[in-house]
């Protein structure tokens, strides 16, 4: 039964891998950003993770850009001369025929004779693929955007369960084909570049992600917690609603919001893999309620620093919950960062309502070459009764700028007990508003005689 249904994915992705190719003949835009799923995308409605590596055309002067001066550009070592061009390394591709890069990991391979873009790496298409389409907002005049994306998975097997509810919670109801998210957003994004502005943020979810979703930190009742929502595995919730204020570099977050802590988020167009690490589910809140403010200090250094109540709690307080959320994020070079963000105070539902209570989260993200990214993250809960501590490994590898490999290996403690991790998966894009992400993960722990092999695969479409 289980090789049938995958079967049955396996066809799905396959029709519509067809239909999209079959859409490229009719459409190619002429440039493309790997994973740009949210075009405009507030930086608050994500865990804040180290400073991205610079995107790929834009940084390639360390590599191998020689400059645009040649051809029309504006001699600031950008690939882009201004005609939808891109430099191979040896100069710029300036016909002016619109050929865009297909991406080897560093920079354009060129134009054919006749103004077509060369293929490369896996033989998986030229990546030509344009920008993704948005549902609204996506003129550079327009203030409000709206967006989303529809998420479904397959997996065989659910992630361990029985050492005190660790597990991947996202990934549960096994052996059959889920939606994961159906997500919509709107927003105004806060500009504070010519004074005071304002924005907001609005997040709705369906699917059966929607348990891992909800203010679960709350009283029973309260916002989109056991309120009526869910119905069997499935449910619905609402991750984020609030306000801000933006005046300069300083803006400030007031209401429901993601947490800063960690380096995997909730939303599934901006994770590499499918599945989640043991820290993520078990060592890191996912929602706040309170206030946030974020300083950009320097170019290189951000700070942030804010009140909530507690862990995981929407418009709703938990007990005594009372907490600091707060950290930084400094780029120590082009291609080195290191993000820091703590909570501290009485965590609500976790911890027995001690005011004391203790978790941080440390990532250090590395980009060892054009082509290689490696990801370093830590997470320490002590909280009581509950004290966990984690190390998690990524690698990433991009083949071009519709494919891309990765590695995460990982290793979670709780109370003396540890169990361990290492997922492997690819990441591919047929057309700029979708990607497969298959993926295999093996589980174990000597502790209790645990070992099982999970293989799984979605598609996110975003709009």
């Amino acid at each position: 039964m289980k090789f049938s249904k995958l079967a049955l994915v396996l066809g799905f992705v396959a029709a519509l891998t067809t239909g999209f190719a079959w859409a490229d003949k009719l459409y190619q835009p002429a440039s493309f950003n790997y994973y740009a799923q949210d075009t405009q995308a507030s930086p608050s409605d994500l865990k804040v993770t180290p400073p991205p590596a610079p995107a790929q055309r834009a940084s390639f002067a360390s590599c191998c850009d020689n400059g645009c001066d040649a051809c029309g550009g504006n001699g600031n070592g950008c690939c882009d001369n201004g005609n939808g061009c891109c430099d191979n390394g040896n100069g710029c591709c300036a016909n002016g025929n619109g050929c865009c890069g297909i991406g080897n990991g560093c920079c354009d391979d060129g134009c054919t004779s006749r103004g077509g873009c060369r293929r490369c790496g896996l033989g998986l298409g030229n990546c030509c693929l344009g920008d993704p389409i948005q549902l609204f907002g996506t003129h550079e005049c327009s203030r409000i955007s709206v967006g989303g994306w529809t998420q479904f998975g397959y997996h065989d097997n659910n992630s361990y369960s029985d050492m005190a509810g660790v597990a991947d919670g996202f990934n549960q109801n096994e052996d059959a084909l889920n939606l994961h998210q159906q997500w919509l957003w709107a927003e105004r994004v806060a500009d504070g570049r010519c004074g005071w502005d304002w924005g907001f943020r609005a997040d709705f979810m369906y699917g059966i992600d929607a348990n891992n979703t909800q203010a679960f930190g709350n009283n029973p009742g309260r916002w989109d917690f056991m309120n009526g929502y869910d119905h069997g595995v499935y449910g619905f919730a609402i991750p984020q609603l609030y306000g801000e204020l933006a005046n300069g570099d300083l803006s400030v977050k007031i209401g429901h919001f993601f947490t800063l802590i960690g380096y995997e988020v909730v939303t599934a167009p901006d994770n590499f893999f499918y599945s989640h690490a043991f820290t993520m589910n078990n060592s890191e809140p996912f929602t706040h309620t309170g206030v946030l403010a974020t300083y950009g200090y320097s170019d290189n250094l951000t700070l942030y620093g804010g009140w909530t109540l507690g862990w995981d709690t929407g418009y709703d307080q938990f007990g005594t919950g009372n907490s600091f959320l707060g950290g930084l994020s400094y780029a120590l070079s082009d291609d080195l960062s290191f993000t820091y963000m703590t909570t501290y105070g009485d965590f609500g539902w976790l911890g027995n309502g001690r005011g004391d209570s203790y978790s941080h989260s440390v990532v250090v993200d590395a980009q060892l070459t054009c082509k290689l990214n490696y990801v370093f993250q830590s997470d320490l809960v002590r909280a009581d009764v509950y004290d966990t501590v984690g190390i998690n490994q990524y690698l990433f590898y991009t083949v071009n700028d519709c494919t891309k490999l990765g590695a995460r290996v990982e290793w979670w403690k709780r109370d003396g007990q540890s169990i361990n991790a290492a997922t492997f998966g690819l990441n591919y894009k047929p057309h700029a508003n979708v990607v497969f992400r298959p993926e295999f993960k093996k589980e174990w722990s000597p502790a209790v005689d645990y070992d099982q092999n999970i293989v799984g695969m979605d598609v996110i479409l975003t709009y």
